[in-house]
């Protein structure tokens, strides 16, 4: 097994437990959950790195909502009634159920995702609730089951950091897409080396962000992949909790650590086809 499958072997496994749960624990944790950590030791801790708040907004069904995302992209998807939307690592839905509240019943919705629990799940909700223009397939972003041209926009959350080999996924994203469409996708990037005492406890912490790579290195598969005018229409840190600085970091350390502004940062970064 190469590496790329045994990381794709874990994600499966981690988020395929993650949907089979009754609760909604999530991965990285929302905010300010008690959460067991599938990422990390397994132990209890407290998170509040990521996941924003749904609860309030349009067409968020809180069954589907499992705070695993690190953004809310559907916020900047400048969507239109009518329009296809592509969801990837869509999961139990969340997004897409936003998405359909934008588009109406005259559009459509495609969620991708490569957990058949997450499928089973997804669908299960979307039965519920009888709607009949979203649709759950099961794959993987690399090689998606859609025909080129397929959809007005795409919109991933937290997911993207997760597939190996992101070149190969932003063209599938790229081939997907209709002429003159976008896409619009939270991620987690890197800014600057991680102390090589923190690498360690940072897995722990934000295993889901392993994947990461540097925001440059980002915002150049996007461009070798065609897009033009790709823009960051939100950029915040995720907080390494102080506890874990403390642990691993002397004082001047983490001084220097925060002021150089070192270290994981959620994106929500579109560009256009």
């Amino acid at each position: 097994m190469t590496n790329d499958e045994e990381l794709k072997a874990i994600v499966k496994d981690r988020y395929s437990k993650i949907a089979e749960q009754t609760n909604s624990t999530s991965c990285c944790g929302g905010k300010g959950k008690k959460v067991t950590s599938c990422c990390g030791s397994g132990d209890e801790v407290e998170i509040s790195m990521i996941g924003d708040e749904y609860k309030n907004i349009k067409g968020h069904v809180d069954e589907a909502d499992l705070s695993l995302g690190c953004g809310i992209p559907t916020k900047f998807a400048a969507i239109n009634k009518g329009d296809t939307v592509i969801d990837l690592g869509s999961g139990a839905g969340n997004d897409a159920f936003v998405a359909r509240q934008i588009t109406g019943e005259t559009g459509k919705i495609i969620g991708i995702d490569m957990t058949p629990a997450m499928i089973k799940k997804a669908e299960s909700i979307v039965n519920k609730l009888g709607y009949n223009n979203i649709q759950f397939l099961l794959g993987e972003i690399e090689s998606m089951p859609l025909e080129d041209n397929t959809g007005n926009v795409v919109i991933s959350n937290c997911v993207l950091n997760l597939v190996p080999n992101k070149q190969k996924a932003f063209n599938e994203i790229y081939r997907v897409l209709k002429p003159g469409g976008h896409f619009c996708i939270s991620d987690i990037v890197l800014e600057g080396i991680l102390p090589e005492k923190l690498k360690r406890s940072a897995e722990l912490y934000a295993g889901c962000v392993a994947g990461a790579i540097q925001l440059n290195e980002y915002l150049d598969v996007i461009k070798n992949s065609g897009f033009k005018n790709a823009e960051i229409k939100l950029k915040k840190k995720t907080p390494i909790p102080n506890e874990t600085l403390k642990e691993f970091l002397e004082e001047e350390e983490i001084i220097k650590f925060k002021n150089d502004q070192i270290g994981l940062y959620s994106i929500t970064v579109v560009g256009y086809k």
